[in-house]
């Protein structure tokens, strides 16, 4: 039983005394100088010629590791910092050290992807299969075969040290100003001021008036502050495409399919097999609009509960324990590990005033822990989102003892592990309701999250594709890109909503997040590919938990469709492994309209 569990993290193991911490300030000060000379051996170094220099390049390498792990620690403190108070500036100013030191970190490693782009082939080949190098074999062979498709090292190495300002700086400036706004509300008579995070939330408020009222509210706000968002957006999009332009960049896929080391034929049939098990979804619209006395949903209402259902109130402790009994018949590794997490604090979920909105999992690669941020609110999607992020915390767990650069997994394999374990206290919610009004709750929350990942998040996908096609021409005006979102809402959603998010470029982070381009459909790969991962432990049991982690294992070692093949025996260009795993969903849908006829 775990019992009693604090609801704050415990940050003094990675650094004590937050923002104010000497030994962080020493961190980086090392980390500076460490950075310095691994850039002064580059530059000195000399090609290798055969393999008497194996040992020397391998040095380097394992130089480029060290210091990544010393920039990934750094960087989660300051998100860890900055998360539980907003209003920190010291951190801010620290981060804005660590992006910097990051930059010149990135300026060091394209002289050295292009150092090993110089290294001929047979030697290359014959390195890669040494014992010093076969572990990172997959990504130093990525690096080359990128170092190669990319300018001189002293162009790219500027493009990094101008993003700083540029490129990183609207992203930034964005953040700042969001960070700012505030939303007038009448709420009980009185007229609030909310901050973005705190009008987000009343959007899914169960009375159909109040969120009526905020939606219109929120729309606005946006269309308030629309100029500055498209000055910045549109920045962003022309910094992006003159680099790829230089590069000769032909797609505007290239750069996040490359990343996710992802085939475009695997992200068309994925969203081929969503597009052709629509119809049942539709279904559910209606139904939904039935049940909340509406005649259609607008698009406010998609992620609202029904009117008038209620669940009870989860406290921490019980979600905690319920959680860790739902991992244990599927991996008593994954159960064990959470335990600890719990007992170590390791998890922000205090419910107070000054937190960033949102969750996430940070990893400290040099303290091997990672930590959770969230604000549990005593929801089922306050659980589900503990879990979900329980499972990206896994996921590193079991890739602590790896070399580094074989632990720089993407995005959308990222998700993967976090979705499964999702799925896995989702579903058993659902099993152990009480009650058919308390299984409809638990179904729907099931369904709006396929919802969010089929459909949301492609009109996000299509949006930006054909936002980019236009800001090739010039720039894009505030009233066209209303006009983008709002047709890419409809064609998503086939028409069936009464009302869409004209502003929604606008209000949506990740069109200004600078760290991964097109942060979108990975959510969706990673949502099915997890769907598939658990529907083979659910036939397998715990027999399939060895193998779960040897697929976790390999996340950075190859593409996605080796990945699958080799663990799954799947082939992620077919459609046959999407629809299995669409049909998880679809069997939900199905549960949730007969339970509501």
């Amino acid at each position: 039983m775990v019992t009693n569990l604090q609801q704050t993290w415990n940050l003094d193991t990675i650094f004590p005394h937050g923002s104010e911490s000497e030994e962080f300030t020493h961190h980086l000060m090392t980390l500076e100088t460490e950075l310095q000379k691994f850039e002064e051996r580059i530059h000195n170094a000399q090609v290798p010629t055969s393999l008497h220099d194996l040992k020397s390049f391998a040095s380097l390498v394992e130089q480029m590791e060290t210091l990544h792990l010393k920039l990934r620690q750094a960087s989660a403190y300051i998100s860890c910092l900055t998360a539980q108070n907003v209003k920190d500036k010291k951190a801010v100013q620290l981060g804005g050290k660590v992006k910097s030191l990051h930059a010149n970190y990135i300026a060091s490693c394209t002289h050295l992807d292009q150092f090993i782009g110089q290294i001929e082939d047979s030697l290359w080949s014959s390195f890669l299969q040494s014992d010093a190098l076969v572990q990172v074999a997959f990504p130093l062979d990525e690096k080359r075969r990128l170092s190669l498709e990319k300018l001189p090292p002293e162009q790219e190495a500027l493009i990094q040290r101008l993003s700083l300002d540029g490129y990183h700086g609207w992203s930034d400036l964005y953040n700042t100003t969001v960070g700012r706004m505030t939303i007038p509300f009448e709420e009980n008579g009185e007229q609030k001021l909310y901050s973005v995070g705190q009008a987000h939330n009343k959007l899914d408020s169960p009375i159909t008036e109040e969120r009526h009222r905020m939606a219109e509210a929120w729309e606005q706000a946006w269309a308030d502050h629309a100029d500055f968002c498209t000055e910045a957006l549109n920045h962003l999009a022309g910094f992006r495409q003159e680099v790829y332009q230089f590069r000769n960049w032909d797609s505007i896929h290239k750069e996040p399919l490359t990343l996710n080391r992802m085939s475009e034929k695997t992200l068309q049939v994925m969203w081929e097999v969503i597009n052709q098990n629509k119809a049942i979804f539709l279904s559910y619209f209606e139904r939904k609009a039935q049940l909340m006395g509406l005649e259609k949903l607008g698009w406010h209402d998609l992620y609202a509960p029904i009117s008038g259902s209620t669940t009870k109130k989860i406290s921490y402790d019980e979600a905690a324990q319920f959680i860790i009994e739902q991992f244990e018949p599927f991996s008593p590794k994954l159960a064990s590990f959470t335990k600890h997490v719990f007992e170590n604090r390791w998890i922000e979920a205090e419910d107070r005033p000054g937190k960033r909105p949102g969750g996430f999992c940070t990893s400290f690669p040099q303290s091997k822990e990672t930590r959770i941020f969230m604000t549990y609110a005593g929801t089922a999607s306050s659980v589900a989102t503990l879990a979900h992020e329980l499972g990206h915390a896994y996921h590193q767990h079991v890739m602590n003892d790896m070399r580094p650069l074989a632990q720089r997994y993407a995005m959308n394999v990222a998700e993967t592990a976090s979705t499964f374990a999702e799925m896995i206290v989702a579903d058993a919610s659902v099993k152990k309701a009480t009650s058919d009004e308390e299984r409809i709750v638990l179904l729907e929350d099931k369904v709006q999250r396929a919802v969010s990942y089929f459909m949301d998040i492609q009109s996000r996908f299509l949006f930006e594709t054909n936002f980019y096609a236009e800001r090739k021409k010039g720039l894009v005006s505030v009233e066209r890109l209303n006009e983008l979102m709002t047709q890419a809402q409809k064609d998503v959603f086939e028409h069936s909503l009464a009302s869409y998010h004209p502003h929604f470029w606008a209000s949506k982070l990740h069109f200004y997040m600078t760290s991964v381009p097109f942060y979108n459909f990975p959510y969706t790969f990673g949502y099915l590919f997890s769907a598939g991962i658990y529907a083979r432990a659910i036939q397998e049991g715990m027999e399939f938990e060895e193998k779960y982690i040897a697929l976790l294992q390999d996340t950075a070692s190859m593409t996605v469709e080796e990945l699958a093949s080799k663990h799954l025996g799947v082939d992620l260009t077919q459609p046959e492994f999407w629809q299995e795993a669409v049909s998880l969903a679809v069997r939900d849908v199905e549960e949730f309209l007969e339970l509501t006829k």
